[in-house]
């Protein structure tokens, strides 16, 4: 596809400048775009995409910034093909309709996530675990993503969500804890966090050292116990999640479930896990992955999120400020979510 770099973008003040000024024009596409590992993104014009046959072209209304999008941008995933638009976490209108799609009609408010195809033919998708297609496609990493203006999906992978809101398979895998603990309270964590008290099972909260502001929230949020991830809670969990990319919490995570306890990591990279006694793992303690999630988990966490009441903390920020945003997940100066707005 071709593109049309705007001059100077490299330089988020002088994109702002331009877009206040109306010097982008809004006849075409703009996305903040990766162009190679580890580079700043840079704000581009691209023709208007129009989606084939079986896809929707979507408005983007904001796109959530994770931490996944910091694993594309320092290259830690395989395969990266550049340029690429990260962001997968989108919310928006349907404006163009490809042929043979019924499921979405033009103004349809709808959200795309990380896993945007699979190929419904291998083991995996047969045996209805479309989660470990051997051929996926994922939005924002081998497919474009939300940071930007318009995106396009398949339509079969975007939730219809209705006009109620603001523009797990994780807590599947943890299992019916009574006592679970969330490492890495931030834009996933205090949604979970949420669906759990609303079960009528106990949060414990693990944040980064010294990460009071992040302790509070939790606690404002009906966590029995917040504290840094070192720690050990004044009760063994039955399970914990790690949201947090960092291979130490494992052990520290199995250290603080009971015998039978699992420890469940949910993210798409992590850091390398050192080693660790034995003794740790013993007891039939378990210690599990997740991959990506199915669109059955998708549809019936969005089943459940209005009557558990889940109001999500968010931050709003220019599309331009992308980079801005992408350090300060980095350093841990978000609370709750970010996302951006075209």
């Amino acid at each position: 596809m071709h593109l049309i770099e705007v001059k100077g973008s490299q330089d988020p003040a002088v994109c702002i400048i331009l877009a206040r000024l109306g010097c982008l024009s809004e006849k075409q596409m703009r996305a903040m775009v990766l162009t190679a590992p580890g580079a700043p993104l840079q704000m581009q014009e691209r023709p208007d995409p129009r989606p084939d046959d079986g896809q929707i072209r979507v408005k983007v209304s904001a796109c959530g910034v994770c931490r996944t999008d910091l694993h594309v941008v320092d290259a830690e995933l395989p395969g990266i093909r550049y340029p690429v638009i990260p962001g997968h976490e989108i919310v928006g209108r349907v404006d163009l309709v490809g042929s043979h799609v019924t499921t979405h009609g033009i103004g349809d408010r709808v959200g795309i996530p990380w896993l945007g195809y699979t190929c419904g033919v291998c083991r995996f998708c047969k045996e209805g675990m479309e989660n470990l297609c051997d051929r996926p496609l994922f939005t924002g990493y081998t497919r474009d993503g939300g940071f930007a203006t318009h995106t396009i999906a398949d339509a079969r992978y975007a939730f219809p969500l209705g006009e109620d809101g603001d523009d797990g398979r994780s807590l599947v895998m943890a299992g019916n804890a009574e006592r679970l603990g969330i490492y890495g309270f931030g834009a996933a964590g205090h949604i979970v966090a949420q669906i759990v008290r609303w079960q009528g099972r106990s949060v414990y909260a693990f944040t980064r050292s010294g990460d009071v502001a992040a302790q509070d929230f939790a606690r404002r949020l009906g966590a029995v116990w917040a504290g840094a991830s070192g720690e050990l809670p004044d009760a063994p969990l039955d399970a914990a999640i790690i949201y947090a990319p960092a291979g130490e919490l494992v052990p520290a995570a199995l250290r603080a479930v009971r015998k039978g306890g699992k420890v469940v990591c949910a993210g798409i990279h992590m850091s390398d896990i050192p080693s660790f006694p034995y003794h740790l793992l013993w007891e039939e303690r378990q210690l599990v992955s997740v991959a990506n999630l199915t669109r059955q988990d998708g549809l019936d966490f969005l089943k459940i999120a209005p009557q558990a009441g889940i109001r999500t903390q968010t931050t709003a920020f220019p599309l331009v400020e992308a980079n801005d945003v992408l350090g300060k997940l980095r350093t841990g100066q978000v609370l709750g979510a970010a996302v951006l707005k075209p």
